[in-house]
């Protein structure tokens, strides 16, 4: 497979898994400030804190309400990482590609950017946001269900599999960096009936409510924290997709698991085994937001290395030669 090819179906799935996330914490939280005490600002800024973007947004805008963060997180094309941005992205990376995806993936794909870009679109959000919004994750999940149904389980579908695992696992650490960083200041408020609105928000932002009210019985901050990194079956949890994208990479390699042939399995096996061999005791006592920062670290220099090995692509910036 050619390396432009690859680069261009590794970051389409990329970009569509970004745009859904994306629509997803605008849709909790949308439910999150009817719950919680009005206050102005304090609802929004961390939607787009979530993003690592809040310079970008300060720099353009100059406060968080509700119509501003919306309007930038959805619709904002100066902005790379809103959701018009991101299907826009997926299209063009989709056009280039045609021969390799299925017909279905590219008529889904080019609908979906084609109604985002509608002038009626930005109205329809304002006033109507939370069938906007699950309309945006339901046209991201059939184009995921496409890929699955209708393309082959090659190589080119290891590669959207990889590119799609990698950015699904950097919004969980997002999400929850988050909550333990900005959400909750009030050491008065732990264990109260705010605390757990927040945390039930933490885990409907992953789609992980459901299941971690069948496994655990109480939401508890070290019972959610330990859900989102840890546990090996649920789908958006960061060790369950960076287990899936570790045997996306062996498959494309040709190597058996456990063993390493290029800089990219050998950081991305790195990450597999400490997520394996770690448990949320250790992430207490180094530091919630520390973990999650070092974690983000890592998968962007796994992201790099990719981009070395496959796509002969080299990182602007030399990172360091041994992990942290």
């Amino acid at each position: 497979m050619l390396s432009r090819v690859a680069n261009s179906i590794y970051w389409m799935c990329r970009y569509i898994e970004r745009a859904e996330n994306v629509a997803r914490f605008i849709s909790v939280n949308l439910n999150l400030v009817l719950d919680m005490p009005s206050e102005k600002g304090k609802h929004w800024e961390p939607l787009v804190m979530t993003t690592g973007d809040q310079a970008f947004f300060d720099k353009h805008h100059p406060d968080y309400n509700r119509e501003t963060v919306i309007r930038f997180l959805t619709f904002e094309r100066n902005y790379p990482n809103s959701i018009l941005a991101c299907v826009a992205a997926a299209r063009e990376n989709g056009r280039s590609i045609r021969e390799i995806i299925s017909s279905e993936m590219w008529e889904h794909l080019n609908t979906f950017y084609l109604e985002l870009a509608d002038a009626k679109s930005p109205r329809f959000a304002l006033e109507d946001p939370h069938r906007f919004f699950k309309i945006i994750q339901m046209r991201s999940h059939l184009f995921t269900g496409l890929m699955d149904c209708t393309m082959s389980h090659g190589e080119a579908w290891n590669f959207a599999r990889i590119g799609m695992m990698i950015e699904r696992a950097d919004k969980t650490s997002r999400i929850l960096d988050v909550k333990y960083f900005m959400l909750l200041p009030q050491a008065e408020l732990v264990n109260t009936p705010i605390d757990n609105i927040q945390w039930t928000a933490v885990l409907k932002s992953a789609s992980a409510f459901e299941m971690f009210r069948k496994a655990h019985h109480h939401i508890t901050p070290r019972g959610v924290a330990n859900f989102l990194i840890f546990d090996s079956q649920f789908p958006r949890s960061i060790r369950h997709c960076i287990s899936k994208a570790m045997v996306c990479l062996h498959r494309i390699g040709g190597s058996a698991p456990g063993s390493v042939h290029n800089e990219a399995e050998k950081r991305l096996g790195r990450l597999e085994a400490d997520l394996a061999y770690t448990d949320i005791d250790e992430v207490v006592h180094q530091g919630m937001h520390e973990y999650l920062d070092n974690l983000q670290t890592r998968l962007n220099r796994v992201d790099m290395a990719i981009g070395t090995t496959f796509f002969n692509l080299k990182p602007l910036i030399e990172t360091a030669t041994n992990e942290q």
